[in-house]
């Protein structure tokens, strides 16, 4: 479980990261990170909400490190980490199944750019991001 955990603790710190340069004026990879229609951007979040979505993916790392790494014998916040991690599994999950319009597997937008790398990467990561936090918090 260790091997899950640490896999789970560094792609989502990675993806923080990732939103922490964007929040900050960096370009690469942003051309596929948000869902278009017709060239169009379908969302466009502020630098502000970039930032904190960096943040919430740590808080997420941190979860499965909690998960994973704390003696609950000694630690009273178990409930906090057993039901977080469960709800992120099904957060991650339903990301991956999608809203069936533009993210997921059942979008029926594919042919953008996003949705390209959505289907090739973003979908399966989700769906292994969900199945990481139920085994994680299955072993709690």
């Amino acid at each position: 479980m260790d091997f899950i955990a640490i896999i789970t603790i560094f792609v989502l710190i990675v993806i923080g990261l990732f939103h922490f340069y964007w929040a900050y004026g960096g370009k690469i990879g942003s051309d596929k990170a948000l869902p278009t229609k017709d060239g169009e951007l379908l969302l466009n979040p502020s630098k502000a909400l970039t930032f904190f979505v960096g943040i919430i993916l740590i808080v997420f790392a941190h979860i499965a490190y909690g998960l994973q790494f704390y003696d609950f014998t000694i630690n009273t916040n178990r409930s906090f980490y057993l039901y977080g991690g469960l709800f992120l599994s099904i957060i991650f999950t339903i990301r991956a199944i999608g809203e069936f319009n533009t993210v997921g597997f059942f979008k029926k937008i594919k042919d953008t750019e996003f949705a390209i790398y959505d289907t090739k990467y973003y979908s399966p990561l989700c769906l292994l991001l969900g199945l990481s936090f139920a085994i994680l918090a299955y072993n709690v």
